[in-house]
């Protein structure tokens, strides 16, 4: 997958201490490319559209 395009963002989830950082590129059509930002030229994963927002939905504790 070419991810040259990308625009790369910090996620609004990863925290502020310099630690956990998750990088989100929507800017492609039709997929949605996730990355670690202390290895920005390592790998990344890429999610259609709808399973990002699957996997970021808001998540209801077990009843």
């Amino acid at each position: 997958m070419d991810l040259t395009r990308a625009t790369w963002r910090k996620s609004t989830r990863s925290n502020n201490n310099g630690g956990a950082c998750v990088e989100v590129a929507d800017n492609l059509p039709g997929v949605v490319a996730v990355r670690d930002s202390k290895d920005p030229t390592g790998p990344a994963l890429a999610f259609t559209p709808a399973s990002w927002r699957a996997f970021i939905a808001p998540h209801r504790p077990a009843s």
